[in-house]
């Protein structure tokens, strides 16, 4: 059975937290596929993006060729409305009905991931990858409060740089994209105030 990694997110910009978080799916030998998923309109965030779509799609299609198994999947553009995750699984699994799927959820995701839309059908069509990226004491208990949910967790321990995206679209630092995302965001002029 093919099982793929689900990471999906605003990816505005696309910086090193994620870059760290892609390259742990790609070598972890339990995945044979990394479908990496810009959110179109994200329910738990205000959608004002100053960065257009296009440029958020473009810095996922770079950092993507870096990786054997990752691939750009724009399939919550393909559809109305929130992209609400338990929507992008049961589509995938239109796309793929022999896979297995796992989202990937950091740290602060996995604080709410019970509150997500349709999480009790979200958790019986797939199951979840966490990182926990700001190496935060109370992670491994809401791990243990989620399993109780009936969520099936896996924690992959790799060293995940923490790093606000909104922070750094405020105060750009080349130390904290990627190489070639950093290379797009000058050229394009983005983020710049």
């Amino acid at each position: 059975m093919l099982k793929i990694a689900v990471f999906g997110g605003t990816f505005n910009p696309f910086h090193i937290g994620h870059y760290e978080i892609l390259k742990a799916l790609n070598g972890n030998d339990m995945f044979d596929k990394v479908l990496v998923i810009p959110d179109r309109i994200p329910p738990h965030k205000d959608y004002s993006y100053d960065v257009p779509d296009s440029d958020r799609i473009e810095m996922c299609r770079i950092v993507c060729e870096d990786f054997e198994k990752a691939e750009l999947s724009l399939i919550e553009f393909e559809r109305e409305g929130k992209s609400y995750t338990v929507d992008t699984i049961k589509a995938l699994k239109k796309l793929y009905p022999d896979a297995e799927f796992f989202v990937t959820c950091g740290g602060d995701m996995v604080k709410t991931l019970d509150t997500w839309y349709n999480f009790d059908e979200l958790k019986n069509i797939s199951s979840f990858i966490a990182f926990n990226r700001a190496k935060d004491k109370s992670f491994h208990k809401e791990i243990e409060r989620l399993g109780t949910l009936g969520a099936d967790i896996t924690v992959l321990d790799n060293q995940i740089t923490d790093i606000s995206s909104s922070e750094l679209r405020e105060h750009l630092d080349r130390k904290f994209l990627p190489k070639k995302v950093w290379e797009y965001v000058n050229k394009r002029g983005i983020y710049k105030q």
